[in-house]
């Protein structure tokens, strides 16, 4: 997990049950047209699950992480 990862892990309090910390995944999406014709993945999101009930949130990694799309570009060029 990336520094994000733990820190929105540690830091999650869940809204159903009110426990602490959660178990995050990242997922990348296509958006339409020209991305998904060439499966590019610019959106990029954090699913934090509670550890206790599993109710999970879902947050926004351009947001969490401040990257901006040529940050992104660079990612999808250069990624192994």
């Amino acid at each position: 997990m990336s520094g994000i990862d733990d820190q929105l892990g540690r830091a999650f309090v869940c809204r159903r049950c009110d426990s602490h910390g959660a178990r995050v995944e990242r997922v990348a999406v296509s958006g339409t047209g020209i991305s998904r014709l060439f499966e590019i993945q610019p959106y990029r999101y954090a699913f934090a699950s509670c550890l206790n009930c599993g109710f999970t949130e879902v947050f926004d990694l351009k947001t969490l992480e401040g990257r901006d799309d040529v940050g992104t570009v660079l990612e999808v060029l250069f990624a192994d």
